[in-house]
């Protein structure tokens, strides 16, 4: 039995372990993002840092080495599917609910406990899904 319990726990380990989500440290996103293309150090001190891995790239921004922006590409430059965006926002749920914003003309989300939005509009003149931290004004 204890045999079988180590094996599903090899098998399911990797499958849980792929994604990195906002919040996560620089060392989690770069072993679940794979290849570097670009590390830019920004005005404002944040880092921006592009990623590739199978079809996608990322670009995330750090602050205090740490996610606070999420941006998810297709490679070729097409459209997410519906399926694609579900699963990116589901990923950086933080236990939360994602409900489109009616509040804009955008394909735009928030998540239920106010600490991110998103947003499904052009980036660079590719389709993409931006994922950010909000944060609350004084």
């Amino acid at each position: 039995m204890k045999q079988f319990l180590v094996v599903v726990l090899a098998i399911l380990t990797p499958l849980t372990c792929g994604w990195a989500n906002l919040g996560d440290s620089d060392d989690k996103i770069e072993d679940s993002y794979g290849a570097i293309l670009q590390r830019r150090l920004r005005d404002d001190g944040t880092v921006s840092v592009l990623y590739h891995k199978d079809r996608y790239l990322y670009t995330v921004i750090f602050a205090n080495s740490r996610s606070v922006s999420e941006t998810y590409f297709h490679v070729k430059g097409t459209d997410l599917s519906e399926k694609e965006i579900a699963r990116f926002l589901k990923v950086n749920s933080a236990g939360a609910k994602w409900a489109p914003d009616n509040a804009t003309n955008e394909r735009s989300f928030k998540r239920s406990d106010g600490k991110a939005e998103a947003m499904y509009e052009p980036v660079n003149g590719r389709p993409a899904l931006t994922v950010r931290e909000v944060h609350a004004k004084p």
